[in-house]
Parts: C-alpha cells; sequence; structure tokens
C-alpha cells in the first residue's frame, strides 16, 4: 500500500509540473485569457480529468506559475544579500543580484497579461497582491539579515519601503524589457537602479 501511495504522488506531481510548463508555453504564445483548459490539457498530453485533479481553474494554474517564479526571485535576492562576513558590500550584492535575477520575456508577457486581467477582477487582483506581499515580505527579511552592516538611505523608510522600491524597479525595467527585447540592457539598468536605491550616500566620504 505505501509503495502504491508513492507511485501515485509522484506521478501527480509530475502531471502537475507537466501542466505548468504546458500552460506556460501556452500562455506565452497566444496570451492569457486567449487560452482554454482543452488547450492547456492538448499541450501537456493529459485530459481534462487531469487537469481538475490538479487545479479548480486557469487562475489557480496561474497563481501556480506565480508562485514559482516568486519563490525563485526570493532565492536569488537571498544569495545575493547573504552575507559573507561582518559588513554586506551592497554593491557587490546588487551586482551578484542582477547577473542572476530571473528577466524572461516570455514569463513578463505571461505576468503582464495576468495584470491586466487581475485589474478588472477584484477578486483576482486581492490574490495577485498577496503573492506579491510575499515576495516584497521575502526580500524585506533579506535585507534584515544586513541590519547593523549597512544603511538604507533614510528617504525609503526602512527595510519595508526598500524592498516596496526593488520590487518597483524591477518592475520598471522588466516593462522596458517587454518593448526593446534588450536583457543585457535591462540588467545593466537593474544595476544602476539598485545601486541608487539602497546606498546610503550620506555614508560616502569625500
Amino acid at each position: 500500500m505505501t509503495v502504491e501511495i508513492k507511485r501515485v504522488t509522484k506521478r501527480r506531481v509530475r502531471t502537475r509540473a507537466n501542466l505548468l510548463d504546458a500552460a506556460f508555453a501556452v500562455f506565452a504564445a497566444k496570451g492569457f485569457g486567449r487560452v482554454s483548459i482543452e488547450e492547456v490539457c492538448e499541450a501537456a498530453g493529459y485530459s481534462r480529468g487531469a487537469f481538475y485533479s490538479n487545479f479548480d481553474s486557469l487562475d489557480e494554474l496561474f497563481f501556480a506559475l506565480y508562485q514559482q517564479r516568486a519563490d525563485l526571485i526570493a532565492d536569488q535576492v537571498a544569495g545575493a544579500l547573504a552575507l559573507d562576513g561582518p559588513d554586506l558590500d551592497v554593491t557587490a550584492a546588487v551586482d551578484r543580484v542582477t547577473e542572476v535575477l530571473l528577466l524572461d520575456r516570455d514569463w513578463l508577457l505571461v505576468k503582464t497579461d495576468f495584470l491586466v486581467y487581475a485589474a478588472r477582477e477584484p477578486a483576482v487582483a486581492e490574490t495577485l497582491l498577496e503573492h506579491r506581499a510575499r515576495l516584497r515580505q521575502a526580500i524585506t527579511e533579506r535585507l534584515g539579515r544586513a541590519q547593523g552592516h549597512t544603511t538604507l538611505p533614510a528617504v525609503l523608510g526602512g527595510r519595508d519601503g526598500a524592498a516596496h522600491a526593488v520590487v518597483a524597479a524591477y518592475d520598471g525595467v522588466t516593462t522596458q524589457l517587454l518593448l526593446d527585447r534588450d536583457v543585457e540592457r535591462a540588467r545593466a539598468w537593474l544595476k544602476q537602479l539598485l545601486t541608487a536605491l539602497l546606498t546610503d550616500s550620506s555614508d560616502t566620504t569625500v
């Protein structure tokens, strides 16, 4: 019985992962709101029954995709802000995070489509805001590890304000990336913005 349960669980995990991968490809190609459950199932090679055994709706499936990316970004930020010693070198940390941070245009297309959809659906918007809040909280916690080792600009209003600023900078740079498709330029701009945001110029000595 135990072996059979494990086998079913592994199959279910694999099915869910395949549905997420297929949905991502279809959403990126056609746009969220223009894709049906049947199209996702066809792309993944599963039946509607397999879909509904894992997700109640396309909205729920999207939120699962969003959480994957939010977790990935939080992990990237965590790695970049990891303290290697008694002090945090903000400039070096920003260099590291902008080198590895997720700047995937297909994901940005999917996310932007869904943002527009959520803006017209209050219940969906509320859930999406909760996801974004968790991402900001993860960044706030990472910045908190640096407290006492580095000083954030007072204008940001502390770690919470800094986390909002980081997310806003990321949103702005990735919007430009959607239009000009220049990933290297996006990384360079993000590096400049984050360095300016997170560096306390009042600490600079002349």
